[in-house]
């Protein structure tokens, strides 16, 4: 998946959208600043996910973060080899190591989400 056409959220992240499917992840920068990934927490297949709100969350060896929903929808495939293994997701966040796929609600909440551009400039104001 290329980065420069996803979407991200405030809290690092990242929507792909494909009709009303989106696969959903966390990038690049977040599985650098959480450093050593240990487990990760995913919703069921069959869960809803409201926008804004924690879906699961990734333990490090330093902190346990909470996973925000970007869109809200219906869970309709989980990454079971992340689930298994998370050092897939610390390997590759935007290609093998998507998270969860989900049957959107409502895909204009896509609008209010920042464009790569947008991220990369508030994770380099973040790493100051």
């Amino acid at each position: 998946m290329d980065p420069t056409t996803l979407k991200f959220t405030p809290t690092h992240e990242w929507v792909h959208l494909d009709g009303d499917v989106a696969t959903l992840g966390i990038s690049k920068f977040a599985v650098d600043q959480l450093t050593d990934l240990i487990v990760i927490e995913l919703p069921k297949v069959g869960a809803t996910l409201t926008k804004g709100k924690p879906f699961g969350e990734v333990e490090s060896v330093k902190a346990v973060s909470d996973l925000y929903a970007p869109l809200g929808g219906e869970v309709i495939e989980i990454n079971d080899a992340v689930a298994g293994d998370v050092q897939i997701l610390a390997e590759d966040p935007y290609t093998k190591g998507w998270l969860v796929k989900i049957k959107v609600a409502d895909t204009t909440a896509l609008a209010g989400l920042l464009d790569h551009d947008a991220y990369q400039a508030k994770v380099a104001d973040e790493a100051h």
